[in-house]
């Protein structure tokens, strides 16, 4: 839930945000000196009384969503580091920055560092921002230019971006009239936020703003900060600017036992288990080492929970849909026992059922789970192991990598065909290698792999996401080599993918041919070499993305000049045997690998139409 807390940062314009005005920029004749709009707005807000200020205690009151909460943060203005404690409906937590090093901490009490570079570039502005900085350059470099004049929502204003040391560029909107900074503008990871500034008040001396809007450009997710009480040069002492200790366990192994082993099933490159909630159960769940907990609709009403709030959650696509929050006493994997567990509700089971081809998917499960034992994924033999976190000790043969975190996901650096960049870590991408839209821009890498067909490359909550399909050469993670993994060129324009920040994604494809151990509170992944390593690398031959209807497997989209195409086949035809057995006896996952067999296979599906087509398999990469 980290994006939905970083609007908390709220005072005093330290903030993160982002957005700009739908209006056209308008640079004025003689372009003004962004030190002397910055100084006007100093004068305007307080002036002189800015100068001693020392530090900063604010309390507020957030509502995000359907929720509503309270906010505490303090602030050293002199070095910019800060804390910040939270309650927000089911969730709590804290945050915090020690002048070196960001932290979060969520309702479980476990804190992490916020290693990746988007966060760091984040905290370096965020402290930048509690240093007022932008008025007292001794206290922090960064380089300022004048970018435009802008008019939005009525005003003009004049826009200084600004770039401190070791972070990355925002913007401070300047009213024209008023000479108070109104607005901040700072690109997050994938998503952009406007923060907007209202009902400024005095407080000792200076002006303050006690309502702060902020806006990733859907309105129903706007956050809403009110300032209920402020103070400046407030004491610091005892404030926890270091990040915290672990808590007392929250879970229970069975006795007597330092590891448990937990069989899951692959389908469509994701792995399923089975999870017992609240003593009932057990439900089968998608298992992903980055992804939160989620609860379905049809499992939620099971338990008779309900939710709460109504938060934005997005993926790989384009869209975003509603997310409420329930809590669950009790979740059993294999004998472990976890409490006081928070989960997302997500009304994805219909699109899982049509995507996947899977039925009775209660939800999914991962991330809160890795972060509390070392976990192994055998591929080979289809085993999790979890490992009692105090009795574990790695002692296999495998590779080392180092990792930060990505959000909830590891993230390892690399390169891919001589690039570099860092790469996602993703057990619940199906896929083999798939390319952040600015990576693939910024490196030519269209070009460079000569990709011309745009295909659907995956589907999920953000809906479909839509790729050019290539293949690389070698894929690096630290010292480990694949070979000419199945890549996918993103043309993402919002979503995970169009992160700047991001080289690619690694999932199914090339995780399948290790056995990994996770450790997350080492911050170390472990790749074992197993049985898949070396196997070739398949993709769809027929050029088909299909997904299962009511009447048999429609054929979403059918690629132009494809295998498929070439057999008579259009997009929104049904598919209602293959190879003369119904689609009930074939499973989703089983036709999809079938469509990966070997050039000159033929496949002979019949139609709802009652036509007969045969598709030669053919390589399309």
């Amino acid at each position: 839930m980290t994006p939905i807390v970083r609007c908390l940062t709220v005072v005093l314009l330290i903030l993160s945000g982002f957005t700009t005005g739908n209006a056209a920029a308008q640079a004025p004749a003689a372009s003004p000196d962004p030190l002397a709009v910055l100084g006007a707005a100093k004068s305007a807000s307080g002036g002189s009384a800015w100068n001693a200020f020392r530090s900063q205690h604010s309390k507020v009151t957030l509502t995000a969503g359907s929720l509503r909460g309270d906010v505490e943060r303090w602030s050293d203005l002199r070095n910019g580091r800060s804390y910040l404690k939270y309650a927000l409906g089911p969730i709590s937590g804290a945050m915090g920055y020690d002048g070196t090093v960001s932290w979060s901490q969520d309702q479980s009490g476990q804190a992490r560092v916020e290693a990746a570079t988007a966060a760091q570039e984040l905290a370096v502005n965020a402290a930048y921002r509690d240093k007022l900085a932008f008025w007292f350059p001794d206290r922090g470099r960064a380089a300022l230019r004048y970018k435009a004049r802008e008019n939005a929502e009525g005003a003009e204003f004049d826009v200084i971006e600004i770039t401190p040391d070791g972070g990355r560029p925002f913007e401070l909107w300047v009213n024209t009239q008023t000479s108070l900074i109104e607005r901040l503008v700072e690109r997050e990871s994938a998503d952009t936020r406007t923060e907007t500034y209202m009902d400024f008040r005095d407080v000792q001396g200076v002006k303050i703003p006690f309502r702060v809007r902020a806006s990733r450009g859907d309105p129903r997710y706007d956050e809403v900060v009110a300032i209920d009480a402020i103070e400046f040069d407030v004491p610091l002492t005892g404030v926890q600017f270091a990040q915290p200790a672990p808590p007392a366990p929250d879970f229970a192994f069975p006795a007597g036992k330092a590891s448990i082993d937990v069989p899951f099933e692959v389908h469509n490159g994701h792995i399923y288990v089975r999870v017992k909630l609240n003593g009932k159960g057990p439900y089968t769940m998608l298992f992903d080492s980055g992804g939160v907990n989620v609860l379905f609709p049809s499992t939620v009403k099971a338990l008779g929970l309900k939710p709460e709030g109504a938060l934005p959650g997005a993926g790989v696509g384009d869209a975003k849909q509603d997310v409420g929050l329930v809590k669950v006493a009790k979740l059993d994997i294999g004998g472990i026992v976890v409490d006081d567990q928070l989960f997302a509700t997500l009304a994805l089971d219909e699109a899982l059922q049509r995507i996947e081809g899977q039925d009775q998917i209660a939800g999914l499960v991962g991330y809160e789970l890795f972060k509390r034992f070392p976990v192994r994924i055998d591929y080979e033999r289809s085993t999790l192991v979890f490992y009692e976190p105090t009795a574990f000790k790695y002692a296999g043969g495998g590779v080392r990598l180092p990792f930060r975190f990505h959000g909830h996901v590891p993230q390892v650096e690399g390169s891919v065909d001589g690039i570099a960049g860092s790469f996602d870590i993703d057990t619940g991408a199906r896929t083999s290698l798939t390319l952040a839209a600015p990576f693939v821009d910024r490196n030519a890498l269209t070009t460079k792999y000569g990709a011309a067909t745009e295909l659907i490359a995956g589907a999920g909550v953000g809906g479909p996401s839509r790729a050019l399909l290539a293949r690389a050469t070698t894929l690096r993670l630290g010292d480990i080599e694949i070979a000419k993994p199945v890549t996918f060129l993103s043309v993402a324009k919002a979503g995970a993918f169009a992160d700047p920040a991001l080289a690619g994604n690694v999932g199914y494809g090339v995780l399948r041919q290790f056995n990994i151990v996770f450790d997350y509170s080492n911050s170390v992944l472990w790749f074992e070499r197993n049985a898949n390593h070396g196997q070739p690398d398949a993709y769809d031959r027929a050029g088909l993305w299909v997904e299962r209807g009511p009447k048999g497997y429609e054929l979403v989209e059918v690629v132009k000049a494809g295998p498929a195409a070439d057999a008579g086949l259009k997009s929104g035809d049904v598919v209602t045997s293959v190879d003369g057995k119904p689609v009930a006896a074939v499973p989703l996952d089983q036709f999809r690998a079938r469509l990966k067999s070997a050039p000159g296979t033929k496949v002979r599906v019949t139609l709802a139409t009652g036509k007969t087509a045969v598709i030669t398999l053919r390589d399309l990469i």
